[in-house]
């Protein structure tokens, strides 16, 4: 049996390793200023967390903290869990050129257990979207904050201002939460997703707003396992599981619930669409209920048929499967006379669609419904008069 005094040290050393360690970016020389560069310093904190061994959080206390491109790599980390408190706002430089040319402005992956609480991003998006819509030579821009190869993800309450390009990207993610998130950008910005989710399991986006210029969520291929709830969408693009069918090769999309959503004057809806060319993808096991459209131009759409620009997919059709999606109490109005459309494949057509208890007019009266390659059932309520 072990001595007491060996019991002891080994508890002391026990409780020494489970103490949470705290750095704050102020003492390694960070200023709330906006103006100073804290790249350095918030980089100088990653190589002491990353060599703890014990539990970490980083601490971004109030003020603007001026920000160039950064990656978080947890690959070579004593422990692959970390914390970051952000109270402040971290802002990158007002000329775009410094972090557009990159794919992303921050960047975290390799790590198990990340949690990022509060704070604002503020990419300062703005001049570069003006450069794009101008015709001029402009790099893509930045994502402003991305997560890949990680598991157990926490991101509660970030605010993403004015991104470059996407706002949140999870990618080849695992069991990752997101909640309390805001995302706000003009409803002009271009390729401004509010949140990317592909080849990732068990994600959940709840009690959120987003504001931007193109889909508020865009779900792509080999997304498994996603639970959106509570979120509210508009301006922007809508909650869009696409594109899809890109490749010829392609992972599928499953198991994906869209719940309790409100789009106010959004482009879309609820919406799948995939290119109009060969693949072997799929979508399927797809449920949107209790949905709120708040004159959305198309409250309801499968499109099979994206074809951006006419380029690479003219005279070609979908090769993407979609089945067994469920449409459930929408209700609202339609910016537009058809508030109903189903443009699926003639290759290879939908399957199951369900529409259960669908309430939506155009100009208080009742919309219009449209069906092309389209087999399923309906229930309950139905206006438009369902066409499947």
């Amino acid at each position: 049996m072990p001595s007491p005094v060996l019991i002891i040290l080994l508890l002391t050393l026990s409780i020494s390793l489970s103490s949470a360690q705290t750095y704050n970016i102020l003492s390694y020389g960070a200023k709330p200023d906006g103006k100073t560069d804290s790249t350095k310093a918030l980089a100088a904190v990653w190589a002491k967390a990353c060599a703890s061994v014990k539990a970490v959080t980083i601490s971004i206390p109030k003020g603007r903290f001026l920000l160039r491109s950064i990656v978080f790599d947890g690959a070579k980390c004593k422990r692959k869990s970390v914390t970051f408190r952000i109270q402040g706002t971290l802002v990158a430089p007002s000329d775009y050129r410094v972090i557009g040319n990159g794919n992303y402005w921050i960047f975290f992956q390799h790590l198990d257990g990340l949690s990022v609480y509060g704070g604002v991003l503020d990419a300062q998006g703005a001049s570069l979207w003006s450069c794009k819509k101008s015709g001029k030579n402009c790099p893509s821009g930045a994502t402003s904050i991305g997560f890949q190869s990680s598991s157990n993800v926490v991101i509660s309450g970030l605010t993403s201002l004015n991104s470059q390009m996407f706002h949140v990207v999870i990618n080849g993610c695992r069991n990752v939460n997101i909640q309390g998130v805001k995302v706000s950008a003009d409803g002009n910005s271009p390729n401004n997703d509010g949140i990317h989710v592909q080849s990732s399991s068990i994600v959940s986006i709840l009690n959120s707003k987003i504001s931007t210029g193109d889909d508020c969520v865009s779900i792509g291929p080999g997304t498994n396992g996603l639970w959106i709830e509570n979120v509210a969408c508009g301006p922007g693009h809508g909650i869009s599981i696409g594109s899809l069918g890109k490749e010829s090769v392609e992972a599928g999309v499953q198991n994906v619930t869209v719940k309790t959503a409100t789009f106010t004057g959004t482009e879309n809806g609820v919406r799948i669409k995939s290119w109009a060319r060969p693949s072997n993808g799929f979508a399927k096991n797809i449920r949107f209920q209790h949905c709120v459209m708040n004159n959305v131009q198309n409250p309801i759409v499968i499109d099979q048929n994206y074809c951006p620009g006419n380029e690479n997919c003219p005279n070609q059709v979908s090769g993407i499967k979609i089945s067994d999606v469920m449409f459930f109490d929408i209700h609202g109005t339609s910016a537009t006379q058809v508030g109903v459309k189903f443009d699926c494949s003639s290759k290879k057509p939908c399957t199951g669609i369900r529409l259960q208890d669908v309430k939506l007019t155009y100009r208080n009266k009742p919309a219009m419904a449209d069906c092309s390659h389209a087999g399923g059932t309906e229930a309950g309520f139905q206006q438009p008069n369902s066409c499947l």
